[in-house]
């Protein structure tokens, strides 16, 4: 029997050749910023593998298009948290995180902005948080233009440079690399509850 998750995988692959898929991974980047669960990231791995020498090309949209919903992320915490904000945070069973977040911003600000950007740590609570505790605006977006645009061009960049071998070792190793994948998750969220 098929692994589900494999079946998932290849279903997200299968975006890279539809029309639309572009809008797809752009609209997933935005929305994953400021209040959707789920991050770009294997879509563009998907695009990336699917057409390596526009690998570089993917990476820019979807990191402009993360910064732009990071910044409606921003404007739900400063301007919308009541309504909108806490909401969020209450539908995800995000407030523990939230509360470590302002306790994180107190010292490293912009620090926090920059692990967040780039980390399975979820990045909408980074967002809400640092409008809704009036965190220096100008230094938000340089944080987030800094870390998400370090993710997405590194898988980028990696896709470049070996899309079919990497595309040949995850078909491989889909299992293993799941698994490892779940354990990075839970362990991001640990850092969360626990060391932040």
């Amino acid at each position: 029997m098929k692994n589900p998750l494999k079946s998932l995988y290849d279903w997200v692959l299968s975006w890279a050749e539809k029309p639309g898929g572009e809008a797809a991974l752009y609209s997933l980047a935005f929305a994953e910023a400021s209040f959707f669960p789920i991050p770009p990231d294997p879509l563009l791995i998907a695009f990336c593998l699917s057409k390596p020498d526009r690998s570089l090309n993917f990476a820019l949209f979807t990191t402009i298009f993360s910064v732009i919903g990071g910044m409606f992320g921003y404007l739900i915490g400063f301007a919308l948290f009541e309504i909108v904000g806490k909401p969020i945070l209450n539908f995800y069973n995000y407030w523990d995180a939230y509360n470590n977040v302002k306790s994180m911003f107190d010292t490293y600000g912009f620090i926090a902005v920059l692990i967040a950007g780039f980390t399975p740590i979820p990045y909408k609570v980074f967002t809400i948080a640092s409008g809704s505790l009036y965190f220096n605006f100008p230094l938000f977006v340089l944080a987030s233009i800094i870390s998400r645009g370090a993710r997405f061009f590194l898988v980028s960049i990696i896709m470049f440079f070996f899309g079919k071998p990497a595309k040949e070792f995850i078909d491989k190793y889909f299992d293993w690399l799941s698994l490892a994948f779940v354990v990075l998750l839970i362990a991001g969220f640990l850092v969360i509850k626990y060391a932040l």
